[in-house]
């Protein structure tokens, strides 16, 4: 299998992977997601499907609108992260609705919660997407 084909299949993997990761915790753990991390779930859900597709018709110029989809909710990631670890942007943080933004539902390691989870797939996707495009521009496919 072609390089490029080798980089669509890991981003649906990674994408596949988050999205069961988040249904898991939502829909068997029982925990509520609170409203950032719907937002996360709005960019990452889609790219299951866009990069499945893609894959299947070796269409890589899918990696313009996943790195996109990508650098959105992984900054929303990034913001909902701050904001359960770093206590300057908890104190300023607005209301997020019924289950509070700032919760830690899981905490592994004391750094590992359900929006940094996120924030990885999110930097794999984008670093993979990234490097199709610099592959399509450049006319590679090793």
């Amino acid at each position: 299998m072609a390089q490029k084909e080798n980089h669509l299949l890991t981003a649906w993997s990674v994408a596949l992977i988050a999205t069961l990761g988040s249904l898991y915790f939502s829909e068997i753990m029982k925990f509520i997601p609170c409203e950032l991390c719907w937002y996360q779930r709005i960019f990452m859900y889609p790219q299951v499907f866009l990069l499945g597709m893609a894959f299947v018709r070796k269409d890589f110029k899918i990696a313009r609108y996943t790195l996109m989809l990508s650098i959105i909710g992984g900054t929303i990631s990034s913001y909902h992260y701050l904001i359960q670890k770093i206590t300057f942007f908890r104190d300023t943080a607005p209301s997020c609705g019924i289950v509070p933004c700032t919760g830690q539902y899981i905490n592994w390691f004391g750094f590992i919660t359900i929006p940094f989870l996120a924030l990885i797939a999110f930097i794999f996707i984008s670093i993979i997407s990234y490097r199709l495009i610099k592959m399509e521009k450049e006319g590679k496919d090793e």
